[in-house]
């Protein structure tokens, strides 16, 4: 079978692999569609600390169920959940494995799915009435989902969105599907536009707008509720808590590639929650799949790119060159 496997930055290459050998409890599954995201460039560019090489990038999966026992049949279409859980450590032992201390992500610490067939553990999988590209997106948005779960918003929130690439446009999504206030922000038109059609009621672009004097105008001069940061940059990671209304929540996402230097007074003064949020459980893959399929996201808008498994290498390339031109690229696999 064909893959696209990552020999080094900046290498890739289309190379024939066994087919995989499924184990006991897995299902083997025909690979139709991946999307690629930051993770997937960021390994490209040799500037993810978690990959190793060679890899078989892509985690954001589409596919048809070949061979399966149970409840799952073959010609099921399927989305999957990339993460694994040990079980044993402390957030597996508090009913959150998705912040696994030993977690494998597809893609990642183990090889993914830009490849023809996959085999995979039927509990990772998630059966739904949608369309190859809607099934690709669920994880993606499901990272959205987690941080507004995290945050605890709610219909009488105002929420303001750092960031409207694909895990801020998940929390956008999240935040209008619980029919919340929403603040889109972002630097980028295009982005914003998709923002106000998965939910925002606001759009602050920041290359024309004071962020500060925006937000207090829109919230009577008290901040967001909840401000949940999708970007990770010093600059936004310290606006967040700047900005969010007194007793606010402040939700990150984004990894800060530099030491960030914050006025901790206002941790206290504000008397803030500040929380992390990574990857996403099953409740969060349910939420999207019953959103996808109310059609309440703009599908089209949010897919830039589509291109055959060939045409990975070049994709990536390109992406890597001019990431602006993009929102979401995907593999057309089989």
């Amino acid at each position: 079978m064909k893959a696209a496997v990552l020999q080094a930055p900046g290498e890739m290459i289309i190379e024939d692999r066994p087919e995989p050998a499924p184990r006991d409890g897995d299902v083997l599954l025909k690979v139709d569609m991946i999307g690629l995201c930051g993770s997937d460039l960021n390994s490209y560019r040799g500037k993810n600390p978690m990959v190793s090489f060679p890899r078989v990038p892509g985690h954001e999966v589409s596919a048809t169920v070949v061979e399966a026992t149970g409840a799952l049949k073959a010609g099921d279409q399927v989305t999957m959940s990339p993460y694994t859980s040990c079980g044993k450590c402390a957030a597996c032992r508090r009913g959150r494995p998705n912040a696994c201390q030993n977690n494998q992500t597809l893609g990642v610490q183990r090889d993914g799915g830009l490849t023809e067939y996959l085999a995979v553990p039927a509990e990772k999988l998630y059966t739904a009435r949608l369309s190859l590209k809607e099934l690709c997106l669920v994880e993606p948005l499901t990272v959205g989902f987690h941080a507004a779960a995290r945050g605890r918003v709610t219909v009488n929130d105002v929420v303001a969105v750092i960031g409207c690439g694909g895990v801020g446009l998940g929390a956008v999504a999240a935040s209008g599907f619980c029919g919340a206030r929403t603040i889109a922000i972002d630097v980028d038109d295009a982005k914003l536009e998709i923002a106000r059609k998965a939910g925002a009621t606001d759009l602050i672009n920041t290359n024309r707008h004071d962020l500060h004097t925006k937000l207090s105008e829109l919230t009577d001069g008290m901040g967001p509720d909840v401000i949940i940061e999708a970007i990770g940059l010093p600059s936004t990671f310290r606006a967040a808590v700047e900005e969010v209304a007194f007793t606010g929540r402040v939700v990150y996402i984004g990894y800060a590639k530099e030491p960030v230097a914050y006025e901790t007074r206002l941790f206290v003064q504000k008397e803030l929650d500040i929380l992390g949020s990574r990857n996403a459980l099953p409740e969060d893959f349910r939420a999207v799949i019953s959103m996808l399929e109310e059609h309440r996201f703009p599908v089209e808008d949010a897919v830039s790119t589509i291109v055959p498994l060939d045409e990975v290498p070049k994709a990536l390339a390109a992406w890597s060159a001019d990431p602006a031109s993009f929102t979401k690229i995907m593999i057309q696999v089989s």
